[in-house]
């Protein structure tokens, strides 16, 4: 049975990125439905963050076709903005404001209801609530990065974009963050579109998945399913074949 319409967070079909020395993005089909977490994985340079870029509408595709939410990312992307979010370890928020006062800022930009509520109870989840006076330069790269999940769930969305989310946390801190993930995207059923290099993460979080490797789709499936397709015991391994034979195709 094919899913609804509405079930269908993300498609995309045949969608390429060219730059002039090279495709970052080549033919990339694929479906995200509502409730599932996808990890997209790769190697640096693999196209991951051109695919995330596309879909929120700050690049435009060289072709193929992609719709988020059944809607344009580019000519409609006023109204998607409404319903995603997005969080990557490399991405700063201004460094010259207070926590509180950045949080504060983006919940007037997706006009969030009763924003003081929703800033204390999200810093206070992610266990920064000590932090909201201080200047956001001035916090560790752990501390921003859960800062930065903060604005990311502000306004409940229905999904979200995650680049590398516990990429500068520590293990324990790591694990308390796939956690509290974990259970907001069960309780919302949140569809997640998930990057790391942390490979048993991946196998801990992702429904499925789908390897990137110079632009191309190089195999796609439930972690299981590509351990036992690659004959290997680990994600880790099954990356490192990839990486090492990336003209690999799982039928």
């Amino acid at each position: 049975m094919s899913p609804s319409p509405e079930s269908v967070l993300i498609a995309t079909r045949n969608l390429t990125k060219s730059f002039p020395d090279a495709n970052a993005l080549d033919s990339l089909t694929m479906r995200l439905q509502r409730g599932e977490v996808v990890g997209l994985l790769g190697p640096n340079g693999a196209g991951k963050t051109t695919a995330l870029h596309i879909l929120l509408g700050l690049l435009s595709p060289t072709s193929g076709g992609v719709t988020v939410f059944g809607l344009s990312p580019i000519r409609d992307r006023a109204k998607i903005s409404k319903r995603i979010n997005f969080s990557s370890a490399y991405v700063q928020l201004p460094s010259n404001l207070k926590v509180r006062e950045n949080l504060k800022i983006f919940s007037m930009i997706y006009n969030v209801p009763n924003p003081a509520r929703k800033i204390d109870f999200l810093l206070e989840l992610f266990e920064i609530g000590h932090l909201k006076n201080r200047l956001t330069g001035a916090l560790s790269s752990g501390e921003k990065t859960r800062l930065n999940l903060c604005k990311a769930l502000l306004n409940d969305p229905e999904l979200l974009l995650l680049d590398e989310p516990t990429a500068s946390l520590d293990p324990e801190v790591a694990e308390r963050v796939r956690l509290i993930l974990k259970k907001i995207q069960k309780e919302r059923a949140m569809g997640i579109i998930y990057t790391s290099h942390n490979m048993a993460e991946v196998e801990q979080i992702c429904d499925r998945i789908l390897f990137l490797h110079r632009g191309k789709t190089i195999t796609e499936g439930t972690p299981a399913d590509i351990m036992r397709h690659f004959n290997s015991r680990s994600l880790e391994q099954v990356f490192i074949k990839i990486v090492r034979g990336g003209d690999v195709i799982c039928e």
